[in-house]
């Protein structure tokens, strides 16, 4: 979709009774703009058209005289990736002059696998207001959605039915952990719907993603959604294996079992820097080894493939491997700058609302730092067409 030209944002900035437009004086109201950009992503009149929030404006339309610097383009631009809004939205954000007056400007484009979510609700523009959205609005916005457009892990799979998903689990954790609990209060609505409405689920199937994060066997369904990791007594492949594990089950399991991985393999060295006091120093440092784990699980490719992903860990690296080339906007030299990009928006998703991504894109960031205050060398990455690897070396 192409973004609005000065000329079309100035029409829609005097157009003062469009549902396509929000106007605010400043940034001080995160929260409504939050939900302004949710209920245009989720466009529920599917007009197909760019909804807009201008910010530096009064109600009319008149300039505000606010100064628009970069730090309040930097926090609108982090409401698309702060995991507040999910799925995560197309948007744009910049500073234009309309009319000889600066604005900084949100362009949301309407979101391909509706319904959109602000903090656990649904937010759909109505006339000139921004309102939670019935439940019958939540249900057109669900049949909108196009399965030969989604990616994998969004799609039916065809074969499997209701049965195959762990609808107590879900219950019990996956639900209280996506929608706010005074919303799951009064909500009456069947539990396919929600299911549906969550992307669990697609037509009378559940989703791919669906099985991978929620099904009672995940493997039966998706083969390649486990981790193999192995403990090499060594400096190669073919040397003695120490212990190997084939860490298998709901998305959940897998990386809590991968994190109790990590823990216990790290080894920690206390020297003495001034008697008596001493400093520890594991060899790699817990958070960065989680995070590239974890990058690995979101980004890899679950199509096409029974490969895991591939943790082995020897005497002096850890080299960690995940089938699929790099997708979308991240290439070899953007990676690890806070570029991103979702070949699996569902998973993606799941792993935010159960704890395992904070924010979206500062995984890498946030190993590189780790890595560096502890002493260990940069993480270096390998790409093919067919996977990526990041080998970290220790720092004892």
């Amino acid at each position: 979709m192409t973004w609005l030209t000065d000329d079309e944002l100035l029409n829609r900035l005097y157009e003062l009774e469009s549902p396509l437009v929000e106007r605010k004086r400043s940034g001080a109201d995160r929260s409504g703009i939050r939900r302004n950009i949710c209920a245009f992503a989720n466009d529920l009149s599917g007009s197909g058209q760019v909804g807009v929030i201008f910010l530096g404006v009064e109600d009319d339309g008149q300039c505000a005289g606010i100064a628009i610097d970069d730090q309040l383009l930097r926090t609108l631009a982090q409401m698309r990736s702060d995991g507040n809004i999910q799925p995560i939205p197309s948007m744009q954000v910049e500073r234009r002059v309309l009319d000889g007056c600066p604005v900084a400007v949100i362009q949301v484009e309407p979101a391909n696998d509706p319904p959109v979510r602000y903090q656990g609700r649904v937010w759909v523009k109505v006339g000139p207001t921004v309102q939670v959205a019935t439940a019958e609005e939540e249900r057109r916005l669900i049949e909108r959605r196009r399965a030969g457009d989604l990616p994998f892990d969004l799609r039916p799979a065809g074969s499997a039915d209701l049965e195959a998903l762990d609808l107590g689990y879900i219950r019990r954790i996956y639900l209280p952990a996506v929608i706010s609990p005074d919303v799951l209060e009064w909500n009456d609505r069947p539990l396919e719907q929600q299911l549906r409405s969550l992307r669990l689920v697609h037509g009378d199937h559940p989703t791919w993603g669906g099985l991978i994060g929620c099904g009672i066997d995940p493997q039966a369904w998706v083969p390649g959604s486990y981790v193999q990791f192995l403990r090499i007594d060594g400096l190669s492949l073919t040397d003695p294996i120490k212990h190997q594990k084939e860490l298998t089950g709901k998305l959940e399991d897998v990386l809590r079992r991968l994190d109790e991985l990590f823990e216990i393999n790290i080894s920690v060295r206390t020297r003495f820097v001034d008697v008596p006091r001493e400093a520890r120093q594991p060899d790699y440092p817990l958070v960065a080894l989680q995070q590239l784990g974890r990058n690995a699980v979101m980004h890899r490719t679950y199509e096409g493939t029974n490969a895991p992903v591939r943790v082995y860990w020897y005497s002096d690296r850890v080299e960690i491997q995940n089938p699929g080339g790099l997708y979308g906007q991240v290439t070899q030299e953007n990676i690890g700058t806070g570029v991103t990009d979702y070949r699996n928006p569902l998973i993606a998703e799941m792993m935010h609302h159960l704890g395992f991504a904070q924010r979206f894109g500062m995984g890498l960031p946030i190993a590189q730092k780790a890595l560096k205050d502890n002493g260990n060398p940069p993480p270096e990455f390998h790409f093919s067409s067919t996977h990526v690897a990041v080998t970290v070396r220790s720092a004892i």
